[in-house]
């Protein structure tokens, strides 16, 4: 008896591990939050969108954006006719009829200019004062690289995540600017410490925000992981790395401690521990009832799904014909169906008897994956549905992904940042020039204004 159930509890323990194999097996990025790039070459991703019956391509009545023709060309070039191309005949005095026109547009021959300041230096007749005239405030050192150069430095590293070594090929073959690795992180470390006031008032704005995005991805930093977290929204973003991913790091953060306003998030246990309002992201939902459509074939996953995107149309729909909610009625029919899913799931996914003989396991047993999300979206109802209720909480947190997606980007080229101040002058860097971007600024502009000592100030007004 004792080798019996010796043998139970091995068969028990194996089977466990062989669908938790199975299941990592059929995690791809669609069904999952697993990345792009651990799908393999065999796999293609499916999207849950409905195929279009329009054609592929620019739609009838599109604008279009090609080159156009300037009104005002910067130069003319004017190509004469000296002979007939049929007798020979000479036309150099031959009045013109009409001109031909054609436009090229093209860069200017790229070069450096060094530009020397002087500054008078008077003795003044009647006291014997020496006076000296005054440099302009960018102008700090006897030979330095000007306000132009210094932000393309930081544009190419920072916005266009060049390598540093890159950065210096790019100067050197393009504008012929000897530039060392030394002087680019330099300049990097002046950018930082000018930014700070325009952070700490991202920051400040990001706490009176009506919803406000969250997330956090793994970020490798002196070959450990650590945390990117990010707050954000359409207009603002702020971006924290810190060694931990729970509550401690959100609470360094200092957005979430006091937020009146709606988060929303994937649904990291962390969260709770606030008193915001939640929305819980839908993206996310779909995912993992795609996997279990996929994995365990249960019918009531893939009415989940459909339900979950009627519900997003119907919204929409909505939202484009000015309604600022929708109508009780659909409203309760809406949720009826969404209990009734539910309903059919948790009947699908009933716990399997236990036999008398088998010994009994400490603990809690566990649950599959279509139970664990079961249980979630029916006591997490009201945050799943929360953007059905309310039109300006959105249906997923696809603007928190879009705005650290870049970031692992800046992994994947660089490996890892070689020290944690390196990594906070990313992260402060980055996210003023991704909230410039989202309000529609030149960043290379705002980046030469930055060190001519007029930095641009981002609209800060509460959304």
């Amino acid at each position: 008896m004792a080798l019996v159930e010796s043998l139970v509890e091995r068969i028990n323990a194996l089977e466990e591990r062989v669908e938790a194999l199975e299941n990592q097996r059929s995690k791809t990025s669609r069904n999952s939050s697993k990345p792009p790039s651990g799908d393999g070459f065999g796999k293609r991703t499916k999207s849950l969108r409905q195929k279009s019956e329009r054609p592929s391509g620019g739609q009838p009545g599109h604008p279009g954006n090609t080159l156009k023709w300037s009104m005002e060309p910067d130069q003319v070039e004017r190509h004469g006719v000296e002979a007939c191309s049929g007798c020979g005949e000479s036309l150099v005095k031959t009045p013109v009829e009409q001109w031909e026109a054609r436009q090229v547009h093209d860069l200017p021959l790229i070069q450096r200019v060094v530009t020397e300041h002087q500054c008078e230096v008077k003795s003044c007749p009647k006291c014997g004062v020496l006076n000296r005239g005054t440099f302009p405030v960018e102008v700090s050192q006897s030979v330095q690289y000007g306000a132009n150069l210094q932000g393309l430095m930081v544009y190419l590293m920072e916005l266009q995540l060049l390598p540093s070594q890159r950065v210096v090929q790019v100067l050197r073959e393009v504008f012929g600017a000897e530039v060392s690795e030394g002087t680019l992180y330099n300049v990097r470390s002046r950018c930082f410490e000018a930014l700070a006031a325009s952070e700490a008032q991202i920051k400040t704005a990001l706490q009176s925000a009506a919803v406000l995005h969250f997330d956090e991805t793994g970020l490798r930093v002196k070959n450990q992981l650590w945390w990117l977290h990010v707050a954000c929204t359409e207009r603002l973003t702020f971006y924290f790395v810190h060694a931990k991913r729970g509550q401690e790091a959100m609470d360094e953060l200092g957005i979430l401690a006091g937020f009146a306003g709606v988060a929303v998030h994937d649904g990291l246990r962390s969260y709770a521990a606030y008193e915001a309002v939640h929305s819980l992201c839908n993206a996310h939902h779909l995912r993992e009832l795609v996997f279990i459509q996929e994995r365990y074939q249960q019918a009531w996953a893939e009415q989940m799904i459909a339900l979950l995107v009627q519900m997003k149309r119907q919204v929409d729909t909505a939202i484009a014909a000015g309604q600022s909610a929708l109508v009780p009625s659909t409203l309760a029919e809406l949720e009826q169906q969404y209990a009734d899913i539910l309903k059919t799931g948790f009947e699908a996914n009933l716990p399997e008897p236990v036999p008398k003989e088998q010994p009994k396991r400490r603990g809690r047993k566990k649950q599959s994956p279509a139970k664990n999300l079961l249980d979630r979206l029916q006591s997490k109802q009201e945050e799943v549905l929360r953007f059905l209720h309310h039109f300006n909480v959105p249906f997923d947190n696809n603007q928190a992904e879009r705005d650290l997606r870049m970031m692992k980007l800046k992994q994947k080229i660089s490996g890892c940042f070689r020290s944690q101040a390196g990594a906070r002058m990313f992260c402060r860097i980055r996210g003023y020039l991704s909230t410039l971007r989202k309000q529609g600024h030149n960043v290379l502009d705002a980046l030469v204004q930055l060190f001519m000592g007029v930095p641009i100030s981002p609209l800060l007004a509460a959304e």
